[in-house]
């Protein structure tokens, strides 16, 4: 059958389906978030100026006053920003509690676990330049790898029973803790055993460190679990031998000093001593006492380390983190310094483990892979919020150390937040992290400005 079609009618189809492709533009053109460029700015401005309420936000300020008032925490520093605003930076308590020395905005704190994601930005930087691929075996660049044997258990004389492994484990897997690396510390098999006897940290190099590395089998076959670990320090002997620099070096002329990040280093320096936040843990009943252990890492960074740790060996101020986590924000960009680009960043911050193993069984304190939460290239990543039972925006990315330091970056809400503390090792400083991260959201009462 055939229709007649006025020239009035085809104007009108016409029109509609332009109005339609104007409408679908307009609404693509609305879900897809610009590359933001914010200079960086630590003026405070007023926090309705970015949809967050000041009378909302009074509840981050009283859960942390608290926290520091019952002498759960010495002090604490926090940053808050949206948009490239600083809405809040504020500082409780004290650096030192023997001395009464307050905690003030230039305290230098010890990063531990934050050195992570420094250590993966170098890593992509290698990547960018074309120097490693994620589906390249790590033994491409570490020869010594090329060998490594699985645990498969014990047998009935008590002698470990090994197997090759189905692939050689991958960068992918090295970026991600699904390699079969672990750490020693956190559990209670032989192979974690034989971690700590090799006493890895403690090696005299890097060198060193991965020849030890090199005797110990993996936890499991690769890809099939996930287990915090020390890939992190691996990756740091890749960037050295990558780069021909130190790993301290390399970040330096890298990351620190192009986006002006003062004080972060691998150690702190004689005239920087003075701001060095005192290192504290919870007694058996829960007062907070020094550190002992502090004075024996490395003097107490001291100097700079022979062993640098990609995976825990950084400090920094609450505000040279920041710069480094608005930078994420920017796509990679701070002030005209360009790290990384756009698209690697996208790569680093999604979501790489597997669904099979994002089952609530694997993970490390508060941080459970499970659906909806799971882990890039040196960082977490809440890839849909309301299945992880989270407030964050989709994306937001994070991680934080053993020392209770955190951070976040919510580029759904265009949010970073840094939390610096001295509580080593505590169980409440999850639980903490988790709290800022539904307070500060709850501010947040007009996402649309």
């Amino acid at each position: 059958m055939k229709i007649a079609w006025s020239l009035s009618a085809v104007r009108a189809v016409a029109a509609a389906s332009a109005l339609a492709f104007s409408t679908c533009l307009s609404v693509a053109q609305q879900n897809v978030k610009p590359v933001t460029n914010y200079p960086l700015d630590l003026t405070v401005v007023k926090p309705e100026s970015v949809g967050f309420s000041s009378e909302r936000l009074e509840r981050l300020h009283t859960m942390l006053q608290e926290e520091v008032d019952q002498k759960h925490l010495a002090g604490v520093v926090t940053i808050l920003a949206r948009h490239g605003k600083v809405i809040d930076y504020r500082t409780y308590g004290y650096r030192d509690l023997a001395g009464s020395a307050p905690m003030t905005k230039d305290v230098i704190f010890r990063d531990f676990s934050m050195t992570k994601p420094i250590t993966g930005v170098a890593m992509m930087i290698l990547y960018e330049q074309g120097k490693w691929l994620p589906s390249d075996p790590i033994a491409k660049f570490i020869p010594e790898f090329a060998h490594l044997k699985v645990y498969k258990g014990m047998d009935p004389s008590g002698n470990m029973i090994l197997t090759d492994p189905d692939h050689a484990p991958t960068m992918r897997e090295l970026m991600t803790h699904t390699a079969g690396f672990t750490y020693g510390f956190f559990g209670d098999t032989p192979v974690d055993k034989m971690y700590r006897d090799a006493n890895l940290l403690a090696s005299a190099n890097l060198q060193e460190f991965i020849d030890k590395l090199a005797k110990i089998p993996l936890l499991y076959q690769p890809g099939q679990g996930w287990t915090y670990s020390m890939s992190m320090d691996v990756q740091g002997y890749i960037v050295e031998k990558l780069s021909g620099k130190s790993l301290p070096d390399f970040v330096r002329d890298n990351i620190y000093t192009p986006l002006g990040m003062r004080d972060a280093g691998f150690y702190v320096p004689e005239d920087k001593r003075n701001r060095f936040s005192v290192l504290y843990r919870a007694s058996p009943n829960g007062e907070l006492v020094a550190d002992p252990s502090a004075s024996r890492r490395s003097g107490d960074y001291d100097v700079q380390p022979p062993m640098p740790s990609g995976g825990g060996g950084m400090v920094s101020t609450a505000e040279d983190y920041y710069r480094f986590a608005t930078m994420l924000l920017n796509s990679g960009e701070l002030d005209g310094k360009r790290i990384l680009a756009p698209s690697t960043l996208k790569l680093m911050t999604s979501n790489h483990v597997p669904s099979e193993l994002l089952t609530g069984k694997f993970g490390i304190g508060s941080q459970i892979m499970r659906p909806g939460f799971g882990y890039g290239y040196d960082l977490a990543v809440v890839f849909d919020p309301p299945e992880a039972n989270l407030s964050d925006g989709k994306g937001t990315f994070f991680w934080d150390g053993a020392a209770g330091t955190w951070f976040w970056v919510d580029p759904t809400n265009d949010i970073v937040f840094v939390g610096m503390i001295q509580r080593m090792m505590s169980p409440d400083n999850g639980r903490l992290q988790y709290r800022a991260h539904a307070v500060v959201d709850q501010a947040l009462v007009d996402p649309s400005k």
